[in-house]
Formats: structure tokens, C-alpha cells, sequence
């Protein structure tokens, strides 16, 4: 009983790290997307809030859910484990005792994966921190601009808001999507091209195709 005990504390503790970490994470990026925005532009920044609490919002019910889930399973497993030890009690007069050689060997092992935990953490932050995502942002934009690299969502989101027209991307495995939902202008419209003429995943532009018959008539 002891032992599931323990091993319901570890794997506790291991999903609040997790948590931890990917708070961690999600405040790195919210940070990038901060630097992205002027200052000064009013409507890019109230947008912004609202990405940023979403994003917020989705983290946080993502934990609950994980968290609840986790003490249903916990639950279970304790069940399951009086089931277990009243089956030993019969079975058996006394436990297996373990050797204080044993004891200290996994002791041991505890300290080091705590240590290796605390190291793996830090390089975690040191790669996720503000000033190396602003150098990763930097270096995306220069990609972008100076080589043959494809837009994205960030792209086409940046020119709704500019020019404050909602942009309808065609796909042609799943539903059209509509950037800037907010605005009223008839969308520019895209096509998403997944695989074509071997330049991999882009957007194209379109044009409304015109009937024949009527422009020969004409």
C-alpha cells in the first residue's frame, strides 16, 4: 500500500512539473508575440489580449482535465491495491523486507533522476527563455524575407489585420478556414497547397474563372 502510495505522489509531482514546464513555455511565447506587436497599434494590441487569453484559458483547462484524470486513475488504483494487499495478508504472514544495501541504492537513484530532472529543467529555460525566442523571431523573419521560405498562419493573420479584410484559405482535405472573422470586407480568398509541384506546403493565390461562352458572346 506504501508503494502505490508513493508511486501516486510521483506520478503527481511528475504532472505538476509538466504543468510547470509548459506554463513555462506558453509565458516564452506570449512574450514573442508581444515583441511582434507595435506598441502604439491600438487594435493589433486588443487582439493580441484576446489570442493571449485564449491561449491562457485553453492551458488551464487543459491542466484541470489532466488533473481530474489523474485522481480517477488514483482512485481506482487504490482500490485495486486493498483488493491486492488483503489477498497478501491472507496469503502471507510478513512482508518482504528490504535491505538497507537496497534502500540506499534506490535512494541514490532518487537523488540522481531529481538531479538530472533539475538539469533537463534548466536547459529547458535556457532554451525557451524571452531572449532566445526574440533571436528565434529575428532570424524567422530574415528567413522570410531573404530566402524562399514559405507564410504562414502568422503571415496571413498580420495582413487581415492590416488591411482589415478577412482572407478564406481552401483546403482541399478539410473545411475552409477564415482569418479575421472580425472585419466585413469580402475576403480575399487562398488555396493551401499541401504537395505541389515539389515546393511543398504554400498558399496560392486565385482568381474567379470566368465562363467562356459568355466572354466569346460578349
Amino acid at each position: 500500500m506504501e508503494a502505490v502510495l508513493t508511486e501516486e505522489l510521483d506520478e503527481e509531482e511528475q504532472l505538476l512539473r509538466r504543468h510547470r514546464k509548459e506554463k513555462k513555455e506558453l509565458q516564452a511565447k506570449i512574450q514573442g508575440m508581444k515583441n511582434a506587436v507595435p506598441k502604439n497599434d491600438k487594435k493589433r494590441r486588443k487582439q493580441l489580449t484576446e489570442d493571449v487569453a485564449k491561449l491562457e484559458k485553453e492551458m488551464e483547462q487543459k491542466h484541470r482535465e489532466e488533473l481530474e484524470q489523474l485522481k480517477l486513475t488514483t482512485k481506482e488504483n487504490k482500490i485495486d491495491s486493498v483488493a491486492v494487499n488483503i489477498s497478501n495478508l491472507v496469503l502471507e504472514n510478513q512482508p518482504p523486507r528490504i535491505s538497507k544495501a537496497q534502500k540506499r541504492r534506490e535512494k541514490k537513484a532518487a537523488l540522481e533522476k531529481e538531479r538530472e530532472e533539475r538539469i533537463a529543467e534548466a536547459e529547458i529555460e535556457n532554451l525557451t527563455g524571452a531572449r532566445h525566442m526574440e533571436k528565434e523571431f529575428q532570424k524567422y523573419c530574415e528567413d522570410i524575407v531573404n530566402t524562399a521560405a514559405w507564410g504562414g498562419q502568422l503571415e496571413l493573420r498580420a495582413l487581415s489585420h492590416i488591411l482589415q479584410t478577412p482572407i478564406e484559405i481552401i483546403q482541399a482535405d478539410s473545411p475552409p478556414i477564415i482569418v479575421g472573422e472580425e472585419y466585413s470586407k469580402k475576403p480575399l480568398i487562398l488555396v493551401y497547397m499541401r504537395h505541389a509541384y515539389g515546393l511543398g506546403e504554400h498558399y496560392n493565390s486565385v482568381t474567379r474563372l470566368v465562363n467562356i461562352v459568355t466572354e466569346n458572346c460578349s
